[in-house]
């Protein structure tokens, strides 16, 4: 702060720039939770929304009848399976019992027991006959069972299919949702870039400023730092290419001022030591004066120098004397500090 200014004065206008502060604080909160809550304003997408749902039905219905048909066939290869080792249980007896009454009519030499080795050869042709039924069985179990596994897969190959081609389209409008959220945002943040920016050039030193500066701290977080976490991967862009924009203007805007600030300064300069000090405001010299810098060019000067009375870079007066005591003080000085006499002004 200026020790020019009262200190009433500083206490005021550091009062007013927290109130511009918290101004911006109370804008800036509500600004993110309106751009939190503003893709709301968009319906919430799902893959189930995009898939054809009546061959999806078809599918997952062809799924569940496959597999309930594995299961059953399942269930009656299991018997079949059992009945298959049954029959080969009673095989296989059989055979051993032929085999044990072979060799005890070998041992024998009975020819009277060919009508029994008949018998047990058809009984034994019988159980390998009902053996190979029950192992046909199983073998037909079996492929029932490939046949309904392969229909499930390409049961659930077409339901892959519908899901993927739902999700491309899900992916696909979720951009366009994304680009219409982030076209939102921007329509919002813009406008409050562009006041922010009028306000900056037309009223940042109205009575109003603190206002003015919370609306312009407001507007330059929301759009630059509120609007980040948000951006597409093509938001950038917009910022970064605003940004410029905005750069540009302000860089523009910025040299335009000083050329003209130099002119006038041109145009001062050129007047008289009078008119000069009546164009200058009692707050403005001393607070120039505060720096170390001439009131009429803002150039550094040595005022700690008791000879320079004078700017030797524009020639204004910095010191003069008391019309009453004599003693040196500042020429943009309102009394003598010495004996408190006004002083004269041009």
């Amino acid at each position: 702060m200026s020790k020019a200014q009262r200190l009433s004065e500083k206490w005021f206008r550091l009062v007013l720039w927290i109130i511009a502060v918290v101004f911006a604080g109370f804008l800036i909160g509500l600004g993110g939770t309106l751009m939190k809550n503003l893709p709301l304003v968009e319906e919430s997408l799902h893959s189930e929304d995009f898939i054809d749902r009546p061959a999806a039905e078809q599918a997952h219905q062809a799924i569940e009848q496959q597999r309930r048909l594995a299961q059953e066939i399942r269930d009656a290869q299991d018997q079949a399976q059992l009945k298959l080792e049954v029959a080969r249980q009673d095989s296989l007896s059989a055979r051993d019992s032929l085999n044990a009454w072979l060799a005890s009519r070998q041992a024998t030499q009975q020819s009277s027991r060919d009508a029994e080795l008949l018998q047990r050869t058809a009984a034994l042709e019988k159980l390998k006959i009902a053996e190979r039924a029950a192992h046909a069985a199983v073998e037909a179990e079996q492929q029932r069972l490939l046949d309904a596994q392969q229909s499930e897969a390409r049961a659930q190959n077409q339901l892959q299919e519908l899901e993927q081609q739902a999700w491309e389209r899900l992916q696909g409008e979720l951009q366009r949702q994304e680009l219409r959220v982030f076209i939102y945002r921007l329509a919002l943040t813009l406008p409050f870039l562009v006041v922010a920016g009028w306000l900056f050039a037309r009223r940042r030193k109205s009575p109003w400023w603190p206002f003015v500066w919370g609306f312009i701290f407001f507007a330059l977080f929301v759009f630059f730092v509120e609007l980040v976490p948000y951006l597409p991967s093509y938001g950038g862009y917009v910022r970064h290419a605003v940004g410029i924009l905005i750069t540009v203007l302000v860089g523009r805007q910025a040299i335009v001022a000083l050329n003209r600030y130099l002119e006038r300064q041109r145009q001062a300069e050129a007047r008289s030591d009078a008119e000069r000090r009546q164009e200058l405001s009692y707050d403005t010299a001393l607070a120039r004066l505060a720096k170390k810098v001439c009131p009429g060019c803002e150039r550094a000067v040595e005022l700690d120098n008791p000879q320079i009375d004078y700017c030797p870079h524009c020639g204004i007066g910095l010191f003069d004397h008391c019309g009453q005591c004599q003693q040196r003080k500042s020429a943009f000085a309102r009394f003598c500090h010495a004996c408190g006499t006004p002083a004269a002004r041009p």
